[in-house]
C-alpha cells in the first residue's frame, strides 16, 4: 500500500475553469481582428497589403502581439498537466498526434496554398498562373533540420498560422516523458516548496519575467511567429504546466494579478519607443534594441499573468442546491463554441486573406475597409466551422474535435 503524502492544495481535484477557456476563445476570435488590421498596417510583409496604410496598426497589434500568443501556449500548458496525469504518456501522445497533427496537415495541404497564391497575385498585376499551377511550386520542398521544428521549407511553402499547431504539438510531444516524473516525491517537494514560498512574498511570481527579458534581449525575435522567438513559447508553455502543479499558483495570480497588468503595460510602454525607432527591432544588437525587446519580453510575462488572474472568479455551489440534471441553453453553447476554437484557428486567416484580396481594391477609408473585412470574414469563419466542420464525424475528427 503507498504511503506517500501529497500537499493538500496540490490533491485538490482541478475543476474545468471557464474563464481559461474564454480566454481560448476571445483570443481566437481576436485573431480574425488582428490579421485583418495587418492589411493597412505600414510595417510588415502580409499577403495583401491594403494602398493606404497606416502606422498606427503597428502599435495597437504590437499591444495584442505581446500577450495574445504566449497566453495561448500558457494556457495549453495549464491543461497539459491535467490531461498529462489523467491519461498517461501513451494515451496523452496518441491524443495530441491527432487532435493536432491530422488538422495540421490536412490545412497545410488543403488551406495554406491559397494564402501564398494571393500574395503572389497581390504583388505583381502581371501575374497570371492558376492555382492548379501554382500548387507544385508550394509543394517543391526540402528539409532544414537547423530549422527545428519546421523541417520542412521550401521556396513558396510554408506553415503560415499554423506555427502555433506545429509548435504545440512538439511542445506536447517533448513533455510526454516527464510523465514518469511527476508522482516522484522529489518533483512533489520542489512544487510544494516553490508554491509556498510564492503564496508568502508578494512578487515572487513576477520573476520569470526576467527570463522572458533575457531571452528577447540576447535570442532576439521572430516576425514570424509572432514577434516571440520560438523557444519563448516553449518557456510559456511549461510555465502552465507548472503553475498547474499546485492550486496556490492560481490563488497567487489572482492576488497578484492588478499589480502585474500595471507593471505589464508600463513595461510594454516603455519598449514602445525602441520597437518604433529602430531599424530591425527584432533582431539589431543596438543597446536600444535589445533594451526594448527585455522591456518586451518582461511586459509579456506580466500581462500573461495578470489576464487569467483579474478574470479568475471561483464560483461556490450554494450549500444544499440540488446538482444540475442537464445542461442548459448557455451550458450548451459554451461547450459548442469551446470546441469551436481549434477549427476556428485553422480556418480563420486563409479566409481574411483571401476577402482581403478583394476588399483592398476599394476606394474607401481605411476604417470602412477594415470593418467591411472582419464582418465578411469572421461571418465565413464561422460559417464555414458550421456548415462544414461540425457536421459530420469525419470533418469533426480532421479537425482535432473529440466526438
Amino acid at each position: 500500500m503507498a504511503t506517500r503524502t501529497e500537499s493538500p492544495q496540490a490533491a485538490l481535484p482541478e475543476r474545468r475553469r471557464p474563464e481559461l477557456d474564454a480566454m481560448r476563445m476571445l483570443v481566437v476570435i481576436g485573431l480574425v481582428f488582428f490579421h485583418s488590421a495587418l492589411v493597412f498596417a505600414t510595417e510588415g510583409d502580409f499577403y495583401v497589403t491594403n494602398a493606404e496604410t497606416t502606422e498606427a496598426i503597428t502599435v495597437i497589434a504590437g499591444f495584442g502581439v505581446v500577450w495574445a500568443m504566449p497566453l495561448l501556449f500558457l494556457i495549453s500548458g495549464l491543461g497539459a498537466w491535467h490531461s498529462l496525469r489523467r491519461r498517461g504518456a501513451g494515451t496523452f501522445t496518441k491524443e495530441r498526434l491527432l487532435r493536432l497533427g491530422v488538422p495540421l496537415l490536412l490545412a497545410t495541404l488543403l488551406l495554406n496554398p491559397l494564402p501564398q497564391w494571393l500574395r503572389q497575385r497581390s504583388s505583381d498585376p502581371h501575374y497570371d498562373e492558376s492555382y492548379a499551377g501554382f500548387l507544385p511550386r508550394f509543394f517543391d520542398v526540402h528539409v532544414e533540420f537547423d530549422e527545428f521544428p519546421f523541417f520542412v521549407q521550401g521556396e513558396h511553402f510554408e506553415t503560415g498560422h499554423l506555427w502555433f499547431v506545429v509548435l504545440l504539438l512538439t511542445f506536447s510531444l517533448m513533455l510526454a516523458p516527464l510523465h514518469r516524473f511527476l508522482p516522484h516525491e522529489p518533483f512533489r517537494r520542489l512544487a510544494d516548496r516553490v508554491a509556498a514560498v510564492t503564496l508568502r512574498r508578494r512578487g515572487v511570481v513576477l520573476l520569470p519575467a526576467l527570463a522572458f527579458a533575457a531571452i528577447c534581449a540576447f535570442a532576439g525575435m521572430e516576425e514570424d511567429y509572432a514577434g516571440w522567438h520560438r523557444w519563448s513559447y516553449l518557456l510559456f508553455f511549461a510555465a502552465g504546466f507548472a503553475l498547474a502543479a499546485d492550486t496556490r499558483f492560481r490563488t497567487v495570480m489572482r492576488r497578484d494579478a492588478r499589480p502585474a497588468a500595471c507593471l505589464g503595460a508600463l513595461l510594454f510602454v516603455a519598449a514602445a519607443p525602441g520597437f518604433t525607432t529602430a531599424d530591425d527591432p527584432f533582431t539589431d544588437a543596438t543597446a536600444l534594441a535589445v533594451v526594448s525587446r527585455a522591456l518586451f519580453g518582461a511586459a509579456g510575462w506580466c500581462l500573461v499573468v495578470a489576464i487569467p488572474g483579474l478574470l479568475d472568479r471561483p464560483r461556490q455551489q450554494p450549500s444544499g442546491a440540488p446538482a444540475p440534471t442537464a445542461p442548459t441553453t448557455r451550458q450548451r453553447v459554451y461547450g459548442h463554441l469551446v470546441a469551436a476554437v481549434l477549427p476556428l484557428y485553422v480556418l480563420h486567416q486563409p479566409i481574411v486573406v483571401a476577402v482581403a484580396y478583394f476588399v483592398v481594391g476599394w476606394a474607401a477609408p481605411i476604417p470602412v475597409e477594415y470593418v467591411v473585412l472582419v464582418t465578411i470574414s469572421l461571418a465565413l469563419t464561422l460559417a464555414a466551422y458550421e456548415l462544414l466542420v461540425c457536421r459530420t464525424r469525419v470533418t469533426r475528427f480532421l479537425f482535432g474535435m473529440r466526438g
